[in-house]
């Protein structure tokens, strides 16, 4: 009986012990505290929101995120003729070329799309881009003949992908790649992948319209993501959104576009027509990730309501919010898994 009531004291001291240094531990971690940082990339401001304990720690993390950034831009700028992206339609042509892991991810996904989309993003866009770059900074269409040539050259089905060999080859000389819708999703994805690396789970990256976010902040629910409207001063319906561990991404031609003999055209170019997208819209999708997210806004600009709507809703865990102008009048149409 002694030896009973001895073990059962003995327990309980060692119940209370574990208990007492559990709080003491509880107690004594540190709060963290909002960081945010900016830095230009990608031709673009982005921005980066964390949580962290101390300050130093913060800045070492937001370091390393923007770093990876910068060497993501280094390999998919189309404007940097000694990216591995511009390198590969040089060197690429007709026969194999070994790709970095990140570039052959993003070449995949974005062939996966353009099949889905029925080539309404490619990122074969290239030529037709130089093409529409020129034509804003002109403000004159691109001549139809040129038109022509760079619609045959930013097919799709041009760009060859060994996911076995992780190589890449295209079909034809004059070629080039435009990751511009799909790079900076991926970049808001990898430097989020960072911070989580570093134990810092609740955290925001905003690479232009694409924003990655993870875990809500603490004692929130999620992160407050405000969704570009119409206008360039606009909000959309529902605005802010409360989201947590997605993408976000907002497409529309609210400040890029040109108007040439009283057309108003978007900086967004249909690869099937090799025009540039003249009905006003605006396009917020998200999604689990924001390289997705980013794809498919294009795609849904591209698409229209309709059938961009039938390729969201097509997407697990995708939901979009599609605003177009007509005659004047603005009008609103949600996926069904849009719930905001």
């Amino acid at each position: 009986m002694r030896l009973c009531v001895f073990a059962s004291l003995w327990l309980t001291a060692s119940l209370w012990l574990t208990a007492s240094l559990w709080l003491t531990t509880i107690s004594a971690s540190p709060a963290l505290v909002r960081f945010e940082f900016t830095q230009p990339h990608m031709g673009t401001t982005v921005r980066v929101v964390l949580y962290a304990p101390t300050e130093p720690e913060a800045q070492r993390a937001a370091a390393a995120a923007f770093a990876r950034i910068a060497a993501l831009d280094a390999t998919l700028s189309d404007y940097r003729p000694d990216s591995e992206l511009s390198r590969l339609t040089r060197e690429g042509v007709g026969r194999p070329v070994s790709l970095s892991p990140d570039l052959f991810r993003v070449l995949e996904a974005a062939q996966r799309l353009a099949a889905r989309s029925d080539g309404a993003f490619v990122i074969t866009i290239g030529p037709l881009s130089q093409l529409w770059r020129r034509a804003r900074r002109q403000v004159e269409l691109p001549p139809p003949d040129d038109l022509a040539v760079a619609r045959t050259l930013s097919q799709h089905t041009l760009l060859q992908l060994d996911p076995a060999t992780h190589t890449a080859s295209v079909a034809r000389a004059g070629m080039r790649l435009d990751a511009g819708g799909i790079a900076k999703g991926f970049a808001a994805d990898e430097a989020l992948a960072v911070l989580r690396g570093r134990g810092l789970r609740q955290a925001l990256v905003a690479v232009g319209g694409d924003v990655a976010v993870g875990h809500a902040p603490p004692g929130h629910e999620g992160w407050d993501v405000v969704l570009t409207g119409l206008g360039v001063a606009d909000t959309a319906p529902g605005s802010p959104i409360l989201v947590h561990d997605a993408g976000i991404s907002t497409s529309g031609d609210a400040e890029q576009w040109v108007e040439i003999s009283g057309q108003r055209y978007s900086h967004i170019v249909d690869p099937r027509t090799g025009l540039g997208l003249t009905g006003h819209q605006s396009v917020t999708v998200v999604a689990g990730d924001a390289m997705t997210s980013d794809m498919l806004a294009t795609a849904v600009s591209v698409l229209g309501a309709e059938d961009g709507l039938a390729l969201v809703e097509a997407t697990p865990g995708a939901a979009v919010l599609v605003g177009t102008v007509s005659s004047g009048q603005e009008s609103w149409r949600r996926s069904r898994a849009w719930h905001w």
